[in-house]
């Protein structure tokens, strides 16, 4: 029988348990196929469904816990790590914040479903103050709902497995190297967008020393905090005279940011993604002086520059 079935029918459970701990580790090893795969050979009786449902669900517990509590250590320095080897930078985090400010910890039943989701949702969980009971609660649901469903899925096709038992490898043959293309074009894909976007920006960033002179020369600016609320809660602080508004306000408010100044826009994202994607959005609206901060907040902060107090979201938002 060839790969991946004999392995897995060999290794059985450690494999099962190894391959799905890196994936959720944020390691690029689908855990998709073994799962699939592990639920057809339950009807076989070559594995055991409570046992590979068991080994999954514990992968994923022992990946997600360790990433709670380096979230919870390190808060928002690692999860700009995390979106460094993300193709989704722009969105990354953002959007995990968004989902968590939303529906708290209701979040993580489906984030292993959702791509970029998975990964950055348990140490955004640890960063956000969520208690450590509830997280496992409702981690532990996610993970079981996740691993069952491929499970199943896997069986389905098990009856079929039975009667040509070479048939999964066929399958599998031919799927991985559609697999194998599909990966490809989403990753280069993502990558020349990415890159697109930030070359079009690169010249219009604007250094953290710049917009000091020009707050002390007193000049009329239009500073705009793009960090999410929960982003606030272990780092309550700000650009002076900056307005927090999030990228969907900015640009449905877009008649109402001045044309006649400079507008600044600064987040957390890896190379100012999100900025940089704002200010994309405001100049095709017409509004052309605007120019993501370069480093966004951590730079200005890094350089001593002053600081203005601001009230952070109620650390409950994430606890509900």
């Amino acid at each position: 029988m060839a790969l991946p079935t004999s392995i897995l029918i060999t290794y059985g459970y450690v494999l099962l348990f190894g391959w799905v701990l890196l994936e959720q580790a944020g390691l690029p090893v689908p855990a998709t196929p073994i799962l699939l795969a592990a639920g057809a050979l339950s009807v076989t009786e070559h594995m055991h469904f409570g046992l590979a449902f068991a080994s999954g669900v514990a992968a994923c517990l022992v990946a997600d816990v360790s990433w709670f509590f380096l979230g919870k250590r390190y808060g928002h320095h690692l999860l700009r790590l995390l979106c460094r080897f993300s193709l989704e930078a722009t969105t990354c985090v953002r959007r995990t914040h968004e989902s968590f400010g939303r529906r708290g910890a209701w979040t993580l039943l489906f984030a292993k479903f959702v791509p970029g989701l998975s990964i950055v949702a348990p140490p955004v969980a640890g960063q956000t103050g969520m208690r450590f009971r509830r997280f496992l609660l409702f981690d532990a649901l996610g993970a079981a709902v996740w691993v069952l469903a491929l499970l199943l899925g896997g069986r389905l096709f098990g009856d079929l497995l039975m009667r040509d038992p070479s048939l999964l490898n066929r399958v599998g043959h031919g799927g991985g190297v559609l697999l194998l293309a599909g990966i490809l074009i989403f990753f280069g894909s993502r990558l020349w967008r990415r890159e697109s976007l930030l070359r079009k920006l690169r010249t219009a960033r604007l250094e953290p020393a710049a917009l000091k002179q020009m707050l002390d020369a007193g000049l009329p600016i239009y500073i705009v905090d793009l960090r999410h609320p929960l982003e606030l809660l272990t780092d309550p602080f700000t650009v002076p005279g900056a307005l927090r508004l999030s990228p969907d306000q900015i640009t449905t408010h877009s008649a109402e940011i001045p044309h006649d100044r400079d507008v600044v826009l600064f987040c957390t994202c890896p190379s100012e993604t999100t900025a940089a994607k704002t200010a994309m959005s405001l100049h095709k609206q017409g509004i052309d002086r605007v120019r993501p901060l370069r480093g966004g907040f951590d730079a200005w902060r890094n350089m001593g520059y002053p600081l203005e107090p601001v009230q952070p979201a109620h650390p409950e938002v994430v606890a509900r």
